[in-house]
């Protein structure tokens, strides 16, 4: 017994605007000078958290920041790494005052707290090296929408701060938890190492949400191939919209470690370079499968198009056939239904009974003729 696949992908005008319209933040920087801190990004009523980590190969501690005094860098920081997390930029006040702490570039606060900056790496004369990317986060499955968290790191001499949004999802936790297991070689190396380790979290994550893409794009693909008319050209488009998305923040991250590897930075040590070297190898290998991604989306539109437009050919051709065949009847029926008086034809006895065998043997005669021409 033949079974149909009712498994299709969410339909988006069930579900809302959701996944075809992306939340944009107002710039109230604008026509502001330089280097002033506002923030740009989702509204929260959250506190901010900072999180203090100081490590070595033998000793570990780990505690919350209760007042900035608390970061006030001091002698214990040339002996181990000291790791400041910071959860949540929107307090610009205490941003500010952080970076005063550390002799922060005003510029570079400024694009910690904006949240729609794109990715890049800056180094600065204050002696900091500055790196901002965008964390992938799985919004919803139905329909698939993927939500962007702005991730900053500010490498410094045996310390790193890392600033993020307010999220409750903190992929973070995983080096937190290899640093308290001093599982790894995140605990023999150095802050640079660190920033390396939490880069490659991110860029893992990466993967995880091409695999949720890849599972969208092969249930479309089976539908469009076989033809499902539930199928909807919003359900590509917003494929579409979240692939750009993704292509867009992945696609710096190549230039901006490529620049950590080929540039002489002190901050940045030798034994470093193999490690983001294989990180540079997982971005380019997630750049290739979005661009593939891409050309498949491209690919299963331009199907799904010529299904559509099969499809009507297909119901045009046979509306086209059925007026083919009534055209001679609209005609026969015509001439007969004029009211002459001379005409001999209507004194028959049996015209009736003609006039319905002409007509048969025309359109049996016209349909044979269409599957002698194999038009249908």
């Amino acid at each position: 017994m033949e079974t149909t696949d009712t498994t299709h992908l969410p339909n988006v005008a069930e579900s809302g605007e959701k996944g075809l319209k992306r939340k944009r933040y107002k710039r109230h920087n604008l026509m502001t000078s330089p280097g002033t801190l506002v923030y740009i990004g989702p509204e929260t009523e959250l506190k901010t958290r900072i999180q203090k980590i100081q490590y070595n190969d033998k000793a570990f501690h780990e505690s919350k920041v209760k007042s900035l005094a608390d970061c006030l860098p001091d002698q214990s920081w040339r002996d181990q790494i000291t790791w400041l997390n910071v959860d949540g930029i929107h307090d610009t006040s205490l941003i500010e005052k952080l970076g005063t702490l550390f002799q922060l570039h005003p510029l570079l606060l400024e694009d910690v707290v904006n949240t729609e900056h794109k990715p890049k790496v800056e180094v600065y004369d204050t002696g900091h090296l500055f790196l901002t990317m965008k964390m992938l986060h799985i919004e919803s499955e139905s329909p698939l929408s993927i939500s962007t968290e702005h991730v900053s790191f500010v490498l410094g001499d045996h310390y790193l701060l890392s600033f993020q949004e307010e999220l409750t999802n903190d992929i973070f936790t995983t080096v937190l938890t290899r640093l308290q297991a001093s599982v790894g070689k995140t605990r023999k190396n150095g802050a640079d190492y660190l920033m390396f380790a939490l880069m490659d979290v991110v860029v893992d994550n990466y993967f995880i949400i091409l695999e949720k893409l890849g599972d969208q794009l092969d249930l479309a693909e089976d539908q469009v191939i076989r033809g499902a008319k539930h199928m909807s050209l919003a359900d590509l488009y917003a494929l579409k919209r979240e692939l750009t998305l993704v292509r867009r923040i992945i696609w710096p991250l190549r230039d901006i470690i490529n620049q950590l590897i080929r540039e002489d930075n002190p901050l940045v040590h030798k034994k470093s370079i193999p490690y983001f070297r294989d990180l540079y190898d997982h971005v380019m290998q997630v750049i290739d499968t979005v661009d593939s991604y891409r050309e498949l989306l491209a690919s299963l539109t331009d199907v799904h198009l010529s299904t559509i437009s099969n499809r009507m050919n297909a119901v045009m051709k046979t509306l086209t056939i059925f007026s083919a065949i009534f055209m001679p009847l609209t005609f026969i029926v015509g001439v007969y239904g004029m009211n002459f008086d001379h005409m001999p034809e209507l004194r028959l006895h049996n015209g009736y009974y003609y006039t319905w065998a002409i007509m048969l043997l025309v359109t049996v005669g016209m349909v044979f003729y269409f599957k002698w021409k194999k038009w249908f």
